[in-house]
């Protein structure tokens, strides 16, 4: 019998009004909506019923409630490299209204003026990659889009840059595994809601 190989699961957390609003929400703490809360409660349901050798959250409110609702708070460790990109001058503004000033900018590419580069995200998305490749076994998390995205670039060997073709909606799962063997990381599932 093969051994089974550990399967990664990325939830971002549910709505906030500044997600919903597409402002980009890196370090404020933005509580759930409603909406967000009733979207992470049903995480109970939709993620699959198994033992995972490590839960882990953004220290982000949003990202714990989401968490704890979820049904996995009293488990979860918090670690400070999943919190969301650093929007620095960008934090709370929209995409479209930092295109009226800086027409073509894309975050994945040039960053936020007084924030993080993609290049100082993937830093800290690969000690995470480095962590949960320590951990024997099946790993759960909680985060934001950005961070995620470029997370998962950079599990497959990416750029962060890349991270702009990985879209995610608000409480989604995705599933960040292995093909054949620990040497071929793939993405399993992306992006379920």
């Amino acid at each position: 019998m093969s051994k089974k190989l550990p399967q990664i699961f990325l939830v971002r957390h549910g709505e906030t009004e500044w997600s919903k609003s597409g402002r980009h929400t890196g370090r404020s703490d933005i509580p759930l909506t409603e909406k967000g809360e009733t979207a992470a409660a049903w995480l109970v349901e939709r993620l699959p019923p198994r033992a995972f050798n490590a839960v882990l959250t953004s220290p982000s409110q949003r990202a714990r409630r989401t968490c704890e609702l979820a049904g996995f708070g009293s488990r979860a460790e918090i670690d400070d490299d999943l919190a969301e990109w650093d929007y620095g001058q960008y934090e709370g503004v929209t995409t479209p209204d930092i295109h009226k000033q800086h027409p073509g900018w894309n975050l994945f590419r040039d960053g936020c003026p007084d924030g993080e580069t993609g290049a100082d995200v993937a830093l800290r998305a690969d000690a995470v990659i480095e962590k949960i490749r320590d951990i024997a076994g099946d790993v759960l998390i909680f985060s934001s889009s950005h961070f995620l995205r470029v997370l998962a670039a950079r599990w497959l060997g990416l750029g962060p840059e890349a991270g702009l073709f990985f879209v995610l909606d608000t409480t989604s799962i995705s599933i960040l595994g292995y093909e054949h063997n620990l040497d071929e990381p793939v993405i399993r599932s992306w992006n379920e809601t």
